[in-house]
């Protein structure tokens, strides 16, 4: 006898059977994506409990110095809703360069801060559309699993492919830098604020300051001072043991080293799995921030006069000839083109790429905006002047500040967990490339470790400028991946399909010569 199928039932067998082809060819997508990141061997980033746990679970890797994981997606399915993707972004492109946007705005002066922040995410968001776009015009070929190195090296060959891994090198090193230098920061603050707490110890440094319980400190005017010049309260008992404290618990002598008893072994463990579970503290990190910047800001009120063009002893004019400085440091603010694609192509909905991308780009500029115009604007000038301002703004808060002191737990515990996975990512990348192993030996990898954290105690010591590596590795790496990469290549694909037009040279010539200039002025001013 026949056998009857509703016709209902078909369709509703039929959508369930796509369904499940949708998440095998998602799953598929993801897995092959991240397995060309290490040799066959290597399971790191193929095993199911590490980068892809289940249909629902997603890691995202950023040189900015963030790791992200999306736990749920809203359809199970190994896609994204716009929402999370939105999230996704936002959260990949805050990274440490949120501390020295308000040295930034002072740098450029007020106005001209502001403006600037303006135009260089309207800047670098076009430069994004034109990566996304980068894959989609190329035919014939099966792009799906590409990144924007992969279009590079389709395009330029094997200058493209060792050039974008040299830029991506200048970014995750750099990154790294910035990293060993803030925790050599953050751990000497928190062990000053322990030990003083911990053994009764009032100290007065030397440092110009406002008074109150709302104190506001200018470390730079007391870089001359020696460090005996200060007043110390405490028992007889405690004098030698305070002395030995000061002198082996240094910001720029002792600590930066004191690091590498912890951070070394973890970067030599083949697997940073462990570490990916605390990355959400980088979302808590910048919304704590946030927080403290508010509440610090109603305790201070604002203070702001407009001098437009001359300085006075407190105030700084509204435009600046140092306004590259903030450039540099915008410029990798922003930066989030060599893996946009991948952040873009689990979006539920593709036709909204375009539309989630803007949005965040306008939540990421808002963010960074009202930091660092709420510490510029607020902070207390006079008595102090805007030059006071850190290139780490929570140097200006002095190290008993019990909001601060949280502030710096808080980055400091985040940023030795990411710290192990962006080693990793700089691990494969190279290793991979010149002996097709993450991991070829031990050795290879210690040396490879060595160095890096070799260039992170030596910056540490000699040259602890958060602004200053920000904005030049900012300035190189996105020379290549912001300015050049995505203009040459749009101008390439509109001439090989014959629609490239006066405007629409000129226009990316002109966007690969700010990209110069802005990483020449690095070294000018």
């Amino acid at each position: 006898r026949p056998f009857h199928v509703e016709p209902t039932n078909i369709v509703s067998v039929n959508d369930d059977m796509q369904r499940v082809t949708d998440e095998a060819s998602a799953m598929n997508k993801r897995i092959h994506y991240y397995s060309r990141l290490t040799s066959p061997a290597d399971r790191a980033l193929i095993a199911p409990d590490h980068v892809l746990p289940a249909p629902d679970e997603i890691y995202v890797y950023s040189p900015l110095g963030t790791a992200f994981k999306v736990d749920a997606c809203t359809d199970g399915y190994g896609k994204n809703s716009s929402l999370v993707t939105i999230f996704m972004i936002w959260n990949t492109m805050m990274g440490t360069s949120i501390l020295s946007i308000p040295w930034g705005i002072k740098q450029a002066g007020f106005t001209s801060g502001i403006i600037l922040i303006l135009l260089m995410g309207i800047l670098t968001l076009y430069c994004c559309y034109r990566v996304v776009k980068s894959r989609q015009m190329i035919s014939l070929i099966d792009t799906s699993n590409w990144e924007f190195p992969d279009v590079c090296k389709y395009y330029f060959g094997s200058f493209g492919q060792w050039s974008s891994l040299l830029f991506s090198m200048v970014s995750l090193v750099g990154a790294m830098v910035v990293y060993w230098v803030l925790m050599s920061n953050f751990l000497f603050n928190t062990g000053k604020f322990i030990y003083n707490y911990v053994h009764d110890i009032n100290v007065t440094d030397i440092v110009p300051g406002t008074n109150g319980s709302n104190k506001v400190i200018c470390p730079s005017a007391a870089s001359g001072h020696p460090p005996q010049n200060r007043s110390v309260v405490f028992s007889a008992d405690n004098i030698t043991g305070f002395t030995l404290f000061e002198r082996w618990w240094d910001k720029s002598q002792t600590v930066p080293f004191y690091l590498i008893a912890v951070l070394l072994p973890m970067l030599n463990l083949k697997s940073p799995s462990f570490f990916a579970k605390f990355n959400v503290l980088g979302t808590v990190s910048v919304v704590y921030l946030v927080f403290l910047v508010t509440v610090k800001a109603a305790h201070l009120g604002i203070h702001l006069e407009f001098n437009w063009f001359t300085e006075n002893e407190f105030f700084v004019p509204e435009f600046r000839i140092l306004f590259p400085q903030l450039t540099g440091v915008l410029t990798l603010a922003f930066f989030i083109h060599n893996c946009v694609i991948t952040l873009l192509q689990n979006n539920r909905n593709q036709e909204n790429n375009v539309r989630d991308l803007s949005i965040a780009y306008f939540l990421v500029g808002l963010t960074y905006l009202y930091v660092g115009v709420i510490i510029f604007a607020s902070f207390p000038s006079p008595p102090l002047s805007k030059e006071c301002i850190e290139q780490n703004f929570l140097d200006n808060f002095p190290s008993d500040d019990i909001m601060s002191f949280v502030a710096r737990i808080f980055l400091l515990f985040q940023m030795m967990t990411v710290y192990p996975l962006l080693g990793y990512l700089a691990r494969v990348q190279l290793l991979r490339q010149f002996f097709g192993n993450a991991y070829p030996s031990l050795l290879h990898v210690l040396a490879l470790n060595l160095a890096i954290v070799g260039a992170g105690v030596a910056m540490a010591r000699f040259y602890p400028n958060i602004g200053g590596i920000i904005r030049y590795s900012g300035a190189t790496c996105g020379l290549a991946f912001v300015f050049v990469y995505p203009s040459l290549i749009y101008m390439i694909s509109l001439h090989r399909a014959g629609q490239l037009t006066w405007p629409a040279l000129i226009t990316h010539i002109f966007i690969i010569l700010l990209g110069l200039a802005n990483l020449i002025a690095q070294f000018l001013l």
